[in-house]
């Protein structure tokens, strides 16, 4: 597939952890606690959004996307040990 690559990191309520992991998971590699990343196209994209839009808590929790529409100019390094791993699905 090739669409866009994102990041997506969030911080929400104890109580919605699981369900946000979950969601996003479905569409993105868990990398950390708190963040995915990986190819995703426009239309799973906003598919993604609306679905977490339905989880959280808009005053009480956040969640940020980083767009790519090239990995071009990018590196990623990891520094430690790594956590989550390349499985979408739970």
């Amino acid at each position: 597939m090739r669409g866009i690559f994102v990041i997506v990191v969030y911080d929400v309520n104890v109580k919605r952890v699981a369900k946000v992991l979950k969601t996003c998971r479905k569409y993105l590699y868990w990398v950390q606690n708190s963040g995915l990343e990986g190819e995703i196209s426009d239309a799973s994209l906003v598919k993604l959004k609306s679905e977490l839009a339905r989880i959280i808590d808009e005053d009480e929790d956040s969640v940020i996307f980083y767009t790519f529409r090239t990995t071009k100019y990018s590196n990623r390094e990891l520094m430690g040990i790594q956590k989550g791993g390349e499985e979408k699905f739970l």
